[in-house]
């Protein structure tokens, strides 16, 4: 993912210095190599031993400390990075960088670089709202700096409101969105997310547990990775993904139509959506009663099957299915690789701990057309992405 890219992590002075310790944990997973700058701040929170051990290279703290004989350190630093990653930064200092001040070393290489920087805002709530620090953000903002909004929550200090530096896995994808590979650039990624509600009346609907996550974390990689991305979405308490063309829809009918309609500008298309199999025959005008009866029966129909009709005009397209199941895993996840003409089955038990929905984990397995079988362990629904993303491009014609 970050193959070959030089990261040069700046820590500022803040309580949510933790954090960066794991994000600094996923850089290195994902192959970057990380040089690390602590403010004098920043070493009362973590020890520089820390991070350095984790990065397997030398922490820089000193402005005037030299890594190499020839080699002045904010200059070596500032030319060697494909991106300077400033997590968190404090209010001071993304105040003294809009402001020219270079008076150590971070400060220093943030002005001495042509590489792209991407500051972390972590502060107390009024200090984030505060016009002065929200002039200092507009204007690096103007000059083409980038930033990765801070989060509502219980601050350290006791405050509730937005200041909480966010979550390390979604820092790490905006990095990832301005220096990772754009692989996917020209193509055309069709995703689906999220359950389908079919109404019994104007109260009551069928559904199922899909939250929608692995569907969108599909979406935000496909983006990060240079396509274009359609996101057909049912009823989920997510955010709509920067970036990404997002459709909302509410019954699979809706869906349907969505889909077969957009799948015609797709190079690939991923049904992560867990969709109604039924729906009700009838949907009543008005709630219905329970009355005296004790019990109730609700004739269903068929709704339609997507992937089977995008399996049946797939053409060049590649198509991937997912699979979610509570017995006979490989069995039926082949069976229906087969039979909806599929590229790629992504199946998972959702018995297992860590495998259900609604989690921030998945465990899957990859089948393929040509018989292959690809077991995955625990992993983030972000990481899934990632891998299945890999998986397809192998698939994709080379240009």
């Amino acid at each position: 993912m970050l193959q070959g890219k030089c990261v040069v992590l700046g820590v500022t002075g803040g309580i949510a210095v933790y954090k960066a310790v794991e994000l600094l944990r996923l850089m290195i997973k994902a192959g970057a190599d990380v040089h690390v700058i602590m403010t004098r701040s920043a070493q009362e929170f973590v020890t520089p031993l820390t991070f350095q051990t984790l990065s397997g290279n030398p922490v820089h703290t000193e402005l005037f400390n030299l890594i190499q004989e020839q080699d002045i350190g904010h200059i070596s630093l500032a030319d060697s990075a494909d991106l300077v990653l400033i997590a968190p930064a404090t209010a001071n200092f993304v105040g003294k960088v809009a402001n020219g001040i270079a008076d150590d070393l971070l400060s220093t290489t943030v002005m001495a670089t042509k590489a792209k920087v991407l500051f972390v805002p972590a502060m107390n709530t009024n200090m984030w709202e505060n016009p002065l620090y929200r002039q200092n953000q507009k204007h690096l903002e103007e000059l083409g700096y980038h930033f990765v909004e801070p989060v509502y929550g219980e601050l350290a200090c006791g405050w509730q409101g937005q200041g909480k530096m966010p979550d390390p896995q979604v820092v790490f994808n905006s990095a990832h969105a301005l220096i990772g590979s754009k692989d996917f650039a020209g193509k055309t990624l069709l995703v689906t997310a999220g359950p389908t509600r079919e109404e019994i009346d104007p109260v009551r609907f069928l559904s199922n547990y899909s939250s929608g996550k692995m569907g969108f974390a599909i979406a935000r990689a496909s983006r990060d990775r240079g396509a274009r991305v359609i996101l057909v979405s049912g009823p989920v308490h997510l955010a709509d993904p920067k970036g990404v063309e997002t459709i909302h829809v509410t019954s699979a009918q809706e869906m349907y139509r969505e889909v077969t309609e957009k799948a015609s500008e797709a190079d690939v298309v991923i049904k992560a959506a867990a969709v109604a199999d039924f729906r009700p025959v009838e949907r009543g005008e008005q709630k219905t009663k329970k009355g005296d009866t004790e019990t109730m029966a609700i004739a269903l129909q068929r709704n339609p099957d997507i992937l089977a009709e995008l399996g049946k005009q797939k053409g060049s397209r590649v198509l991937v299915g997912f699979a979610a199941e509570t017995e006979k895993l490989l069995r039926h996840a082949r069976e229906k690789l087969q039979k909806k003409n599929l590229d790629i089955l992504v199946a998972n038990d959702v018995t297992q701990d860590g495998a259900g929905f609604d989690g921030e984990t998945n465990i899957v397995r990859f089948l393929t057309a040509d018989g292959q079988t690809e077991e995955l362990p625990l992993m983030t629904k972000d990481e899934v992405a990632e891998k299945l993303l890999d998986r397809i491009l192998t698939l994709l014609p080379k240009d």
